[in-house]
């Protein structure tokens, strides 16, 4: 008998993300290439692109490297203040996460300095409450499963910064029903977020975290956390500071939410985890602008240690 072959009806993409660099094109030694099938994925043209991206004083240089969306993690009430003003309890206890489709994300890419042009986010239907949620995003590079807390460093690729944009309106009645919240929080374009920053990238560029004298502090998952929780994440809308938070100030730290988060799942390749928000959350109207940074006052070139996330929210789409 003829052997018979299945076909696909028809192909779905994976989403990406393109990962910047900052001053100079990445070498091959300054970063793993993530890959899917043991290649390093490329833009579109199979060329690798040098686009110079100029801020107030540093530049960022897009990679030929982008990174593949496998799936998308986000943890609930991961800051005290915001568990707070959500009506939960500030206390420590387990993390809960949820998740967003891969397809919602929509890669803010940085503008030139004379551009006015920004990212449209449209406003979704059937909601009367947008709010933004402020977040870190860490991009994951190393499958793994129950992974300890003081390797859990050792699987990230990346970083990024990003909006867990949320209905609600949707999300409280929800939580009345005890129903979940895919339709409060996974629709489309509700993942906005910036290109991807490799952690070495990242690392190299934020000043040295003094341990003392003990022989156990060169690790480098504990400097690499220590320096990550010495960030500033900020979010503004028309200008206007709504959140402002260290990292630090996380209930549980980055290495935490992903040894949590692997008890539950297999963590692979193409993961994305967006690792809560700060207080501070509010409405956002169409034409409002929203700008999200992450970086220290103490140190680094322009003190942003990640690509901004800047959008504009626009008109619902008919």
């Amino acid at each position: 008998q003829p052997t018979i072959m299945n076909k696909l009806l028809f192909n779905i993409p994976r989403p990406t993300v393109p990962v910047f660099v900052r001053n100079a094109p990445r070498t091959t030694a300054d970063t793993t290439a993530l890959s899917v099938g043991g290649k390093p994925s490329e833009d579109e043209s199979g060329k690798p692109p040098i686009e110079e991206i100029q801020s107030t004083s540093s530049s960022w240089v897009k990679s030929d490297l982008v990174f593949p969306v496998r799936r998308i993690y986000c943890v609930g009430r991961n800051y005290r203040e915001h568990a707070i003003e959500m009506g939960g309890d500030p206390d420590r206890e387990p993390p809960f996460f949820f998740q967003k489709p891969p397809d919602s994300i929509v890669v803010c890419s940085p503008q030139h300095p004379s551009s006015t042009s920004s990212t449209s986010i449209p406003y979704p239907p059937k909601t009367s409450s947008l709010h933004y949620e402020g977040e870190l995003i860490v991009a994951i590079s190393k499958d793994g499963f129950q992974i300890p807390v003081h390797n859990a460093m050792d699987h990230i690729y990346g970083y990024s910064i990003g909006c867990d944009l949320t209905r609600r309106d949707l999300q409280s009645d929800a939580k009345q029903k005890g129903r979940p919240w895919d339709a409060a929080k996974g629709f489309d374009f509700s993942c906005p977020l910036s290109p991807i920053v490799p952690q070495e990238e990242v690392f190299k560029s934020l000043p040295l975290v003094n341990h003392g004298d003990d022989e156990n502090n060169h690790d480098r998952d504990d400097t690499h956390e220590e320096k990550l929780k010495k960030m500033q994440l900020i979010l503004k809308v028309n200008g206007s500071i709504r959140q402002q938070s260290s990292i630090g100030c996380m209930i549980y730290s980055v290495s935490e939410i992903i040894s949590h988060l692997s008890e539950l799942f297999r963590l692979q390749a193409g993961d994305l985890i967006l690792t809560g928000t700060p207080a501070g959350v509010s409405e956002v109207n169409v034409g409002d602008r929203v700008s999200i940074s992450c970086g220290s006052s103490s140190g680094g070139i322009d003190g942003n240690f990640l690509m901004p996330c800047e959008f504009v929210i626009g008109p619902q789409n008919h």
